[in-house]
């Protein structure tokens, strides 16, 4: 569980977050709550997000439960760079569709005194580290796990499971698309 004790928070530390998980696990409503609690501290935010994810808005990040929050559409990592305005609180949402460079653009900024909270998928659909969030796991200060449940059997999911033909690593979807299963009912399903 996170706990949300910050160490010198309010001086110009800056720190990395990550949340991470399957699809259905909650990453975008957790990282749309701790935003919001920022709003509600009147801290300046930016949330940003890649614009590959159209599935909800065009302009919002929204979570699969209909939670929203106004977002920055951009194509690549450089692009947060050149859009942030020494906001306090940086949020981005789906970090596995950035580029590698993003490690650098997110150090960058807790290294200027930003909080970084970034949420994305930690695997694939084939249980393979995703983007660049390895990376970011590795350097951030702070990471939460968090869990689906599994649509086969009821235990905690950590695999975002494929049931569209569509090849490729990225295909952006939802439930038509993709189902949380935990590793013994994935492992069945792609036997």
């Amino acid at each position: 569980m996170f706990l949300e004790q910050f160490p010198g928070e309010g001086r110009q530390n800056g720190w990395i977050e990550v949340i991470c998980g399957s699809m259905f696990s909650g990453k975008t409503e957790e990282l749309i709550r701790r935003i919001r609690r920022a709003e509600f501290a009147n801290q300046p935010l930016i949330m940003f997000k890649p614009d590959i994810d159209n599935r909800y808005s065009e302009d919002k990040v929204v979570s699969h439960k209909g939670s929203a929050f106004n977002a920055v559409i951009v194509k690549s990592s450089q692009e947060i760079t050149e859009k942030w305005n020494n906001q306090k609180v940086v949020a981005i949402d789906e970090a596995q569709f950035f580029d590698e460079h993003l490690v650098d653009v997110c150090n960058d900024l807790a290294d200027k005194g930003a909080r970084v909270i970034i949420a994305g998928l930690d695997m694939d659909y084939l249980g393979a580290p995703f983007g660049p969030m390895p990376r970011l796991l590795a350097i951030a200060e702070y990471v939460t796990k968090v869990h689906a449940i599994c649509v086969s059997c009821g235990n905690l999911a950590q695999f975002s499971h494929r049931t569209a033909s569509e090849g490729g690593q990225v295909l952006v979807g939802a439930v038509e698309k993709y189902r949380p299963l935990c590793r013994t009912c994935y492992q069945s399903s792609t036997n």
